[in-house]
């Protein structure tokens, strides 16, 4: 496990021979929501001996439609990710869009986060380059796992080490996605960390309706897969009621489903 990420887990569980978490909303709703799930989340992970990364976005910029959700506010939105993170002593994580955006959220937040759509985007690579945190791209669902050396050059040519790489399927024709477990250990060459996206890699894009569809009883599958090919760590969007959330619904998983989910994936994760 890369150094840098020992060091956000300091106030948590420890070890380089667990897989670590990712998990959130996908969108900062409310505080009551943020804290739930951030309380509920920490809680199962500090007895499961999981470290835990909190994550929500400030603010959806890539919807379907344009009377989708977008957010409550950035800096509103924001200080009620860091406030999660103070009160939990948890490390948090949130997505970026623009290159302005990053120095902003980085005055909050321990990770940036680079949406699959911009991974090639240069002056956002190095804008979060230059704030000095942590940087997870993700693989754009056009891009295959070799190719991710360049966004991760881009970042370390800027002075920054500090690199995260995030699978989260390829498009498969117009209104699916599929995964290449192959990417994993292909991204782990370029020597940084790996995750695996058990939510979006579900997502059903370009429907009729403008609401982005899923299949979340798979995740399970996803998640344990990734956990046999060697993920260092997992990313799983969750919400107390997926089925009123105001982005990405149809992919999340059931708050109350998360706790027996890892439950298994640790044992699997001492199995192998």
């Amino acid at each position: 496990m890369e150094k840098y990420l020992e060091n956000i887990f300091t106030k948590q569980t420890y070890s380089p021979d667990q897989f670590f978490l990712i998990a959130g909303p996908c969108v900062v709703e409310n505080e009551n929501m943020v804290m739930e799930i951030a309380e509920k989340v920490s809680g199962i992970c500090k007895r499961l001996g999981i470290p835990y990364v909190f994550k929500a976005s400030y603010r959806k910029a890539n919807r379907t439609s344009a009377s989708s959700f977008t957010g409550i506010g950035d800096e509103t939105a924001l200080e009620l990710i860091n406030r999660a993170g103070k009160t939990f002593s948890l490390p948090t994580t949130t997505d970026i869009h623009t290159a302005a955006e990053a120095a902003l959220a980085a005055n909050y937040v321990d990770v940036l986060q680079i949406p699959a759509f911009l991974c090639r985007q240069t002056d956002l690579l190095l804008a979060a380059a230059a704030t000095g945190k942590i940087v997870n791209v993700k693989k754009g669902q056009f891009v295959s796992g070799p190719s991710m050396k360049f966004a991760v050059e881009k970042i370390k040519q800027a002075g920054n080490d500090q690199v995260i790489l995030t699978e989260r399927g390829n498009s498969f024709g117009y209104q699916d996605l599929i995964v290449d477990y192959r990417n994993i250990p292909w991204m782990a060459a370029h020597g940084v960390p790996v995750v695996m996206d058990c939510t979006h890699s579900l997502q059903q894009p370009n429907q009729s309706a403008g609401i982005t569809g899923g299949n979340p009883e798979l995740i399970e599958t996803i998640a344990k897969a990734a956990i046999a090919t060697g993920a260092h760590g997992l990313f799983i969007e969750t919400h107390p009621n997926p089925a009123v959330a105001k982005s990405d619904g149809a992919n999340m998983l059931p708050l109350h489903l998360l706790e027996p989910l890892l439950e298994k994936l640790v044992r699997l994760k001492k199995a192998i």
